[in-house]
C-alpha cells in the first residue's frame, strides 16, 4: 500500500540535497543506499548513472533523473495545503525528484505487501537538464529492459507525453574588424552590427503548434570605445515535424546569405548540433496501452499531450527502448514558482506500483 506520509517525506528529503547538473554525487550516494535498502543490486556505469535491479531480467525500466536546474541549492520546501513549494528563492526540485520519489515509493509498497511483481530495473540518470547527457552516455549493456516508463512529465501521472521534438542547437560566430570607435570607426566592421542583422532576419518564438525557435544568448565586443571584432549568437529550434526542421534550416541559410552579402569582409561561421531526435508514440503502442489501462484502473482517464521539451525518453527511444514519459505531479518546472501536488504525487507512486504488480 502506498504510504502518503512516507512518500512526502522522501520527496522532502531528496529536494534538500543539492544536485545541480554535474554535481549529483551526494544524491547518487543517497539513492544508492535507498535502493539497496529495497533489496536491489545497485551499480553505477562509467558516467555515474545509477542502475538497480533485482533477480531476473526486467522487461520494464523505471527511470527518472537525479539533477536539477539552478537556482537549486539550499532548497527549503514547505507544505501549503496539498502543495509542496519552495520559499521562492530557488526552484523546488520536483523536476525530477518527484519522479524519483514516486519510483522509490512504488517499489517500497511492493516490498511491504510481499506482492508478486515483475523483475525490477531502475535507472536514475545524471545531467539530464543540460542535454540528456546521462542517457546519452548510459551503458546500455547494463539495461535488460526493452521498455521504459519515464517519470519526468509535467502535471498528473495521467498525462502521457505522446510526442517530443527534434532539438537543434546552433552557434553563429561573427568575426568583423576592430578599430578605434572615436578615431577611425570607418576602418572597423562591427561584429555586433552583423549579429544584429542576422537576428532580425531569423524567426522567433512559436512558429506553429509543433515548432519553436529561440535566440538564447548573444555575446560580443570588448570595450565601449572599440568597434567589436567578435560576436556570437547562440540559439535553438525544435519541432516534432521534420519538414519544419528542414524549412528552418533553409530560412537560416537564406538569412545568412543575405547578411554575408551585406558584409562581404566579415566572416560568419554557423555550427549546428542535433541534441536529440524526435519521437511520436502511436495509440496502439503496447506499453502505451498498458499504461493507459493501469491509469484507468486507478480511476483516472489518461490524456495524450505532445511536448516541446526533451527527456531521457528521446534518447531511450533512439537506443531501441520503447519509452513512454508520464507526469510526475510537478508544475511550473524550471522556475521559483515550481510546486508539486501531493495527491498527484501519490497517484504517480500508485502507477509505478501498478506497472510492477503481477495479477
Amino acid at each position: 500500500m502506498i504510504n502518503r506520509d512516507r512518500l512526502v517525506q522522501t520527496f522532502l528529503d531528496l529536494v534538500a540535497i543539492d544536485s545541480p547538473s554535474h554535481h549529483e554525487d551526494e544524491i547518487a550516494e543517497d539513492l544508492t543506499r535507498r535502493l539497496q535498502a529495497l533489496d536491489l543490486h545497485v551499480e553505477a556505469d562509467g558516467y555515474g548513472n545509477i542502475i538497480a535491479r533485482d533477480e531476473g531480467d526486467a522487461s520494464l525500466l523505471l527511470s527518472a533523473h537525479m539533477d536539477t536546474v539552478e537556482p537549486g541549492r539550499g532548497v527549503k520546501p514547505s507544505i501549503v495545503g496539498d502543495r509542496i513549494v519552495s520559499d521562492g528563492s530557488t526552484i523546488l526540485g520536483g523536476d525530477c525528484k518527484a519522479g524519483v520519489s514516486a519510483i522509490l515509493e512504488g517499489i517500497q509498497s511492493i516490498r511491504d505487501d510481499g506482492a508478486a511483481h515483475a523483475p525490477i530495473q531502475v535507472c536514475f540518470t545524471r545531467a539530464e537538464e543540460p542535454g540528456l547527457l546521462g542517457a546519452r552516455n548510459l551503458d546500455y549493456s547494463m539495461i535488460t529492459a526493452a521498455e521504459s516508463i519515464v517519470f519526468d512529465g509535467e502535471g498528473p501521472v495521467s498525462r502521457i507525453t505522446n510526442a517530443a521534438p527534434t532539438y537543434i542547437g546552433f552557434e553563429l560566430a561573427v568575426t568583423g574588424r576592430a578599430a578605434h570607435a572615436g578615431v577611425e570607426p570607418e576602418k572597423g566592421i562591427s561584429a555586433i552590427r552583423v549579429a544584429a542583422e542576422m537576428i532580425t532576419r531569423l524567426p522567433q518564438g512559436r512558429l506553429d503548434g509543433e515548432t519553436t525557435f529561440n535566440v538564447g544568448a548573444i555575446e560580443g565586443g570588448s570595450t565601449r570605445n572599440t568597434v567589436p571584432e567578435k560576436a556570437t549568437v547562440v540559439g535553438e529550434f525544435r519541432s516534432i515535424n521534420l519538414e519544419a526542421i528542414d524549412d528552418i534550416h533553409q530560412q537560416m541559410d537564406g538569412a545568412l546569405a543575405k547578411v554575408r552579402a551585406l558584409f562581404p569582409d566579415a566572416n560568419i561561421e554557423a555550427n549546428f548540433t542535433t541534441e536529440f531526435e524526435r519521437y511520436r508514440i502511436e495509440g496502439d503502442n503496447p506499453l502505451m496501452v498498458r499504461i493507459q489501462d493501469a491509469i484507468r484502473g486507478l480511476g483516472m482517464e489518461p490524456t495524450m499531450k505532445p511536448t516541446g521539451g526533451g527527456s531521457d525518453g528521446n534518447i531511450f527511444n533512439q537506443n531501441g527502448i520503447n519509452a513512454v514519459v508520464v507526469g510526475m505531479a510537478d508544475h511550473n518546472m524550471h522556475t521559483v514558482r515550481e510546486y508539486v501536488t501531493i495527491p498527484d504525487l501519490v497517484d504517480a507512486a500508485h502507477l509505478c506500483e501498478a506497472m510492477l504488480r503481477k495479477e
